[in-house]
């Protein structure tokens, strides 16, 4: 029996033709589903709601307004916890607590409050104005030893 060789190979070259077709394909859809996808847009937050003012409102509907407390004086709201004065530099730090809350270290010349800045220091004793250069309005003293 004789057969043609060139028929078997163009077979044989098909069909190789058609399983790299097969494996290309595979490798194709393979990648493709096995990518991660693309990272989708934040959502933009919803704006908070306003809560309404409430002593706004009541004046609005004709609320009489009560007595405004009275206010406690300057140097009541300040405590001196500790001085570093430079003694020829008339420079250095203080330690206030202002309001009952921990004491931070002032500069002189730092703002401490709003209207009040740390003028000069003494040996126990800090000078709180309303400018470095102006009158001290507050002098606050350091509690006596025990």
């Amino acid at each position: 029996m004789v057969t043609n060789s060139h028929s078997i190979w163009g077979v044989r070259l098909a069909t190789l033709g058609i399983w790299a077709l097969a494996a290309a394909s595979l490798a194709y859809w393979g990648l493709r589903l096995s990518a991660h996808a693309p990272a989708l847009a934040v959502p933009v937050a919803a704006p908070a709601v306003l809560a309404p003012d409430a002593q706004a409102l009541a004046r609005l509907l004709g609320a009489v307004p009560a007595q405004a407390p009275v206010a406690a004086p300057v140097s009541s709201r300040f405590a001196l916890v500790g001085v570093l004065a430079g003694r020829e530099s008339g420079g250095g730090a203080a330690l206030i607590a202002v309001d009952g809350k921990p004491a931070r270290p002032f500069r002189v010349g730092a703002t401490v409050d709003a209207g009040l800045v740390l003028q000069a220091l003494g040996p126990r004793q800090a000078r709180l104005g309303a400018s470095v250069d102006g009158p001290a309005t507050v002098t606050l003293e350091m509690p006596q030893r025990k």
